[in-house]
């Protein structure tokens, strides 16, 4: 099967995320702090106010998400690195887009006091919704203190599962018992950038995509209450300086961590990115593939699994995709079962649609 790319905007600067309104238009977030939608109209500018973002390396205005009951409440939720005066840290942040879709007033912070490093690196942040409306959230551990990933009272280097009004944790979370807030709000531990979070349709799946250090990239199963075994606090014993010079899970120190699915392996680094699954008939032997955006890599990777979750049985490299089109960042799935994803070169950057050809 061939894939048919479309460019349904252009123009952009690292557009970060993807969501889709109910009316078939797109919000698209941009790293330097600006919110766009597209439409059959064209491309427009959102008004709203982003002064506090801070856009430095990889972190600025990032992950997107549009509320379930869009239609009726007109929210979506962002991630994004802030800074006002002193105060700096990663948060999710909800708005609500007015109706003639030009403008955004900020609602809530939903959720602040994820670790921030001020060069932006390992900022994470990429939000997706549960079946049960639930947000899950991947984050980055911030490549500074290098006790975060193990930190279960940090919401650094983990995937978060929180409430989409409240931002808690659900009574149902892995640490639900725990006295501490941020405890509460885990759903796995031990990661180091998390960078795409996608749920298997029909399941209960999920699954995230991960930057190792040099090389060891992962895909992961994620199980709730888990740990991933990224430590570069060596156990504790060290305590001043992030060491990248650990294996990205650690099965010596932690024999229970779960292993990846998948990894790049110590000879190739792809970054990977944004995850979506593909979904539809039309899609045909590869329908339920996962597919993986990758920065470095400059590709598209399709993972298929078995049944379980448990295996990858396949991974596919879609020629069209094999750096024609530059560094990829997100990925996600349309409601009509289309692939959107988007490019993240800096300049020129675009929003493609992806879909199935058979010529």
């Amino acid at each position: 099967m061939t894939l048919r790319v479309d460019a349904v905007a252009e123009g952009l600067q690292h557009p970060w995320d993807v969501g889709f309104l109910p009316d078939g238009a797109l919000l698209v977030t941009e790293r330097p702090g600006r919110i766009v939608l597209v439409d059959d109209e064209g491309t427009h500018a959102v008004a709203a106010d982003l002064s506090t973002v801070h856009a430095q390396g990889e972190g600025g205005l990032m992950g997107l998400v549009v509320h379930p009951d869009f239609a009726s409440s007109r929210l979506f939720t962002t991630c994004q690195n802030h800074r006002r005066g002193a105060t700096s840290d990663v948060r999710l942040v909800t708005w609500r887009l007015s109706e003639d879709a030009r403008s955004a007033t900020h609602v809530r912070d939903l959720v602040t006091g994820l670790p921030a490093n001020d060069s932006g690196r390992h900022s994470g942040c990429r939000p997706t919704l549960m079946g049960d409306d639930s947000l899950l959230v991947g984050t980055g551990d911030a490549a500074s203190d290098p006790t975060i990933p193990q930190d279960r009272t940090s919401l650094g280097g983990k995937v978060l599962r929180v409430d989409l009004d409240t931002g808690q944790g659900p009574r149902d979370n892995p640490f639900a018992s725990s006295r501490n807030a941020d405890e509460r709000r885990v759903y796995t531990y031990g990661h180091r950038n998390v960078q795409g979070v996608a749920v298997r349709p029909g399941t209960s799946q999920v699954f995230n995509s991960e930057h190792g250090p040099t090389g060891f990239d992962e895909v992961n199963r994620i199980r709730p209450g888990r740990n991933y075994g990224w430590d570069p606090s060596r156990g504790g014993t060290n305590t001043e300086e992030y060491d990248e010079d650990v294996p990205m899970t650690d099965l010596q120190r932690f024999p229970d961590a779960v292993p990846p699915l998948w990894t790049s392996g110590e000879s190739s680094t792809e970054a990977p990115s944004g995850a979506a699954f593909l979904s539809g008939a039309q899609w045909g032997p590869l329908n339920g593939a996962l597919a993986v955006g990758a920065l470095r890599g400059q590709k598209l990777l399709l993972f298929a699994f078995d049944d379980a979750g448990e295996k990858v049985t396949e991974v596919v490299l879609p020629p069209e995709f094999d750096e024609g089109f530059g560094r990829l960042r997100a990925v996600r799935s349309a409601p009509d079962g289309s692939l959107y994803v988007t490019t993240s070169d800096g300049q020129d950057d675009s929003v493609l649609r992806v879909t199935p050809h058979r010529g």
